[in-house]
């Protein structure tokens, strides 16, 4: 098996989609003990579900445990052995290192994967942890290529993984105190607030003492601008060169994003992976889905967030150019298959797109519940299309927002 593709999986329907749309792996939280507390995450009840899921797909699920733990919260989680158990994980992911004797001692058959919580950048700590038992490090998103190919030179003995794609933290590694001091919500401990991405008046102009003539680049609407809101992470142009470096899983960000987003994102670096010949019809869609302006991170160099070009220039705020209407579920007669709804959906301007199919578009006919055309389906109650387009259970429907710039 070559480099692995690592999806976000918040819940239920985003694992089944990670996994349908090309991902290896998945990681996903239990309910408590994530640095996504508001993904959704797993419960109990879920349990043969997702056990179900991974046999019918082979592949593999991580348990994100990675908050820093409180002292009531690591004396609760020593007496949750027989529910963790219960979940069929490959491996755990963790910061707080008084859960390895726990987890070793209980679960020694299931790997150790280092979160990137834990701020390893360096050979020296990335020996210390695979001496710890730990199979796996998750870099921090400070560590750049040259980084990861000295750490792969000197421990070739241990997986190494990186997140690639998503939103990152205007703090190291994501060791944040400004969402526990405004909101009284700690990042720590998997309930951030994103203050980071809130919107702020300037009273003063900005600009650093000893950076004379360098500003903050400032876009207000309404008299607010985002100052400390970080770039998103793209690395779709350069999966060679991650793959070059001696990483083992390349890691998508977002576990509290939209099944859309988990599906667009995950087939166009699976498609950059495989180096398929239509590769760039999917890497497209990455830039029409919800994000901020791109950028490679410190992939590229260890100073300043790096601005090397991501095939597409983008603008600051955000971007959103589709509006995710839903998906489609059971082929239930002659061309007619059910749907799972999510956002209105109008007869107009419908586009579907699947794991292997970058574009369909044809004519719809929607039908309510009671299988009568209807001018619009609403999400909440049931409906159906009939179209005589070849679609799967799975496949996503869409339309373009108003006023986007994609020209069709």
């Amino acid at each position: 098996m070559g480099i692995e593709l690592l999806s976000p999986a918040g819940n239920i329907e985003k694992l089944r989609t990670a996994f349908n749309y090309g991902a290896d792996a998945a990681y996903m939280g239990m309910t408590e003990f994530s640095l996504r507390k508001n993904a959704g995450n797993f419960s109990e009840k879920e349990i043969e579900e997702v056990k179900e899921i991974k046999r019918l797909s082979g592949k593999k699920i991580y348990c994100t445990m990675n908050i820093l733990f409180h002292q009531n919260q690591i004396e609760k989680v020593m007496n949750m052995k027989d529910e963790i158990s219960a979940w069929p994980f490959d491996a755990f992911i963790i910061s707080d290192i008084g859960l390895v004797p726990f987890l070793q001692k209980n679960f020694p058959e299931r790997e150790l994967h280092l979160s990137t919580q834990a701020s390893c950048i360096n050979s020296e700590s990335v020996r210390m942890y695979r001496d710890m038992g730990f199979k796996r490090v998750i870099l921090g998103r400070e560590a750049s290529l040259d980084d990861i190919k000295r750490i792969r030179d000197r421990v070739p003995d241990i997986e190494l993984e990186a997140f690639v794609h998503g939103a990152m933290c205007m703090a190291y590694s994501g060791r944040c105190l400004l969402s526990a001091h405004l909101a009284g919500r700690s990042g720590n401990q998997g309930d951030c607030s994103h203050t980071c991405r809130w919107n702020y008046k300037l009273h003063y102009a900005l600009e650093e003492e000893e950076r004379k003539g360098l500003y903050f680049p400032i876009e207000e609407e309404d008299g607010y601008t985002t100052i400390l809101s970080s770039k998103d992470l793209c690395m779709i142009d350069h999966v060679k060169e991650l793959e070059d470096a001696g990483l083992s899983s390349l890691k998508i960000e977002g576990r509290m994003k939209s099944v859309y987003y988990v599906a667009v994102v995950t087939r166009a670096y699976r498609k950059a992976i495989d180096n398929a010949p239509d590769a760039d019809s999917y890497k497209r869609d990455i830039f029409d889905v919800s994000h901020r302006e791109f950028t490679t991170g410190f992939f590229f160099s260890d100073g300043p967030i790096d601005e090397k070009d991501v095939s597409r220039p983008t603008s600051y705020g955000y971007e959103r150019n589709y509006i995710f209407l839903g998906t489609v579920r059971d082929k239930v007669a002659e061309n007619i298959y059910a749907l799972d709804i999510r956002n209105q959906i109008k007869g107009d301007g419908l586009e579907f797109i699947g794991p292997d199919i970058p574009l369909l578009k044809g004519d719809v006919t929607l039908l309510d519940g009671d299988m009568n055309e209807t001018s619009q389906l609403d999400h909440g109650k049931p409906g159906y299309i009939k179209t005589a387009l070849p679609l799967r259970k799975g496949y996503i429907m869409r339309r373009l927002t108003e006023g986007s710039p994609i020209i069709k």
